[in-house]
């Protein structure tokens, strides 16, 4: 969030971060949602409706070694920096905050990181377009985890 100038961050996990509000408070949320919602004179359904579609997939976790895992992922990391586009989407830019977030131009993303506490990876991926965009540069960027012979199975099929 302070990197990017973000004016919030949420994990699918639940975890959130409101500045200045502070972070994982359910009250706090509350709070900024209805002062959001006073600013904007709108009800939540009329401000939610604004929001683009997403087509999202579940957090996929490849195994990799723990005593691995940050070698490979730094692997990977030179590997997207080499890519100009993923799922027929020019590359806007990649953050390396956590492992690699590649933004396209067009508003998807795709994350990889290693998880702080499993012996796994963590893929997860996002287009604005459709599901036949999201499973594009999903695999696009599994094409590129592949290459890393320490990856194993994926805990779950999408």
């Amino acid at each position: 969030v302070e990197e990017t100038g973000a004016l919030a961050g949420f994990e699918k996990s639940g975890h959130f971060f409101l500045p200045p509000h502070g972070y994982d408070c359910g009250l706090r949320a509350a709070v900024a949602v209805l002062r959001m919602m006073d600013r904007a004179g709108r009800s939540l359904g009329e401000l939610e409706a604004e929001l683009p579609r997403a087509f999202n997939m579940p957090t996929l976790s490849p195994a990799c070694p723990d005593d691995a895992k940050y070698d490979v992922l730094a692997r990977i990391v030179a590997d997207l920096r080499g890519v100009d586009r993923l799922g027929g989407s020019p590359v806007a830019r990649i953050v390396t905050v956590n492992g690699a977030r590649v933004e396209l131009a067009d508003g998807a993303w795709a994350l990889v990181r290693a998880s702080s506490n499993t012996p796994n990876l963590v893929v997860v991926c996002e287009s604005l377009t459709d599901a036949a965009h999201l499973r594009a540069v999903f695999a696009d960027l599994d094409a590129i985890i592949r290459r890393q012979p320490e990856v194993g199975p994926y805990d779950q099929d999408f």
